[in-house]
């Protein structure tokens, strides 16, 4: 199998992604731990900029999966930093989409996706629901990247 080609790199403020805050200290588990908004359904010019921006507590993240029907077809890995990442896809089609980041010995982290061609209007109200619903169970704030 071969790997992609790295692709160029996007800027870091071009990356729309609200993460729930974690206590200084471990890992809360939850179902979802923010809401990413891709600017295209290319994954592979994608991810590097959203891998890029997480937390480095998250660690190396070695693994994806994402739900087929969101994005135009993808390679099995993808170089990113450096390190390969490999791409699974689903076909289980959720509604609303989700993307699962993988660490090995850190955890799991799932976002939920926002479709890349939503208006502004249709984003915020997406991003700020599931804001609302973190709130409500956690008591807690939404940082935004």
């Amino acid at each position: 199998m071969t790997l992609a080609p790295p692709p160029p790199l996007s800027s870091p403020s071009a990356v729309r992604l609200r993460l729930v805050p974690q206590p200084a200290q471990g890992h809360i588990a939850r179902r979802i731990d923010g809401v990413w908004w891709p600017q295209s359904p290319d994954l592979a010019s994608e991810l590097p900029g959203l891998l890029g921006v997480l937390p480095h507590a998250w660690g190396q993240v070695t693994s994806v999966l994402v739900d087929e029907a969101v994005w135009s077809p993808f390679p099995g890995r993808l170089l990113v930093a450096n390190q390969v990442v490999r791409l699974r896809r689903t076909t289980t089609q959720r509604s609303p989409s989700t993307v699962c980041l993988l660490a090995p010995g850190r955890g799991r982290w799932d976002l939920l996706v926002v479709p890349p061609a939503a208006t502004n209007a249709e984003a915020g109200r997406l991003m700020e629901s599931m804001a609302a619903v973190v709130r409500d169970r956690v008591g807690l704030g939404v940082a935004v990247r």
